[in-house]
């Protein structure tokens, strides 16, 4: 589904990815760890073509992203569902016009299939009822839970979570979670999710790549990962700094 060869990416003399390598495999979830500042948001980026690689390919269905003019762009998103970090729901808008807002976009859909669409994701995400509340009367759980909703309004082939977690309580993290295996359960989606919470990842993955030095360092199924030796994994798993300015490992993990 979603291929990354060789991709290098600079921000002036900021080198933030330095060759990743991944295969995405269809119908499953792939989370992407490692420490903040390390490129996953970057990553992330490029799969959806928002960022293009200096350098590297990105293939989604064979089609190598960095070819697609502005049209070709827009129609290959409309594949993909964005889930935020903080929701990025419009303010000034209800529950119900968040929603209906990439409807209206797409063209098409009359305003009882609109109305029909938005009450369905609702429902999915366990949230019936809302529809006229502002994003401000909700709870930072149920932001997180609407944005999940508008993401999958348009019925994406491909879901990308931007850390869906941070900053939420246990409780909230486990419903999150549940939510986002039960959404791959109704109905196959490739589904791509940065996260730093380890608890989390190991919940809900099929496959686990890090992301360390601005390269994959690791990448498999959980078990692969529970039993990995690789020092950085390591560190990063059990939640130790260990080292001192100018170990290789802490160097490699912070640049």
């Amino acid at each position: 589904m979603i291929e990354l060869a060789e991709v290098h990416k600079s921000f002036g003399r900021q080198h933030v990815l330095r060759g990743v390598t991944l295969t995405i495999p269809p119908g499953k979830i792939t989370v992407i760890i490692g420490p903040s500042g390390t490129g996953k948001s970057v990553t992330l980026r490029h799969m959806i073509g928002l960022t293009q690689p200096d350098r590297g390919r990105v293939l989604v269905d064979g089609i190598n992203v960095a070819t697609l003019d502005r049209r070709g762009l827009t129609q290959f998103r409309r594949r993909f569902g964005m889930v935020f970090q903080h929701a990025a729901l419009f303010d000034s808008m209800t529950v119900y016009e968040n929603l209906a807002f990439p409807l209206r976009e797409d063209g098409g859909h009359t305003e009882a299939a609109i109305r029909t669409r938005v009450r369905e994701r609702l429902q999915a995400v366990g949230l019936s009822g809302i529809e006229e509340k502002m994003p401000s009367e909700l709870s930072g759980g149920m932001r997180k839970r609407v944005g999940i909703a508008r993401a999958l309004v348009l019925q994406p082939a491909i879901l990308l979570y931007d850390e869906p977690t941070t900053g939420l309580d246990p409780l909230m993290t486990d419903a999150i979670d549940k939510l986002i295996m039960a959404m791959q359960h109704e109905r196959p989606i490739t589904s791509v999710v940065i996260s730093h919470d380890v608890e989390s990842t190991f919940r809900i993955a099929d496959q686990i790549a890090m992301l360390s030095g601005g390269r994959i360092v690791e990448a498999g199924a959980p078990e692969t990962f529970r039993r990995s030796g690789h020092p950085i994994v390591r560190r990063f798993l059990e939640g130790r700094s260990e080292g001192t300015p100018g170990d290789p490992a802490i160097d490699e993990t912070m640049r």
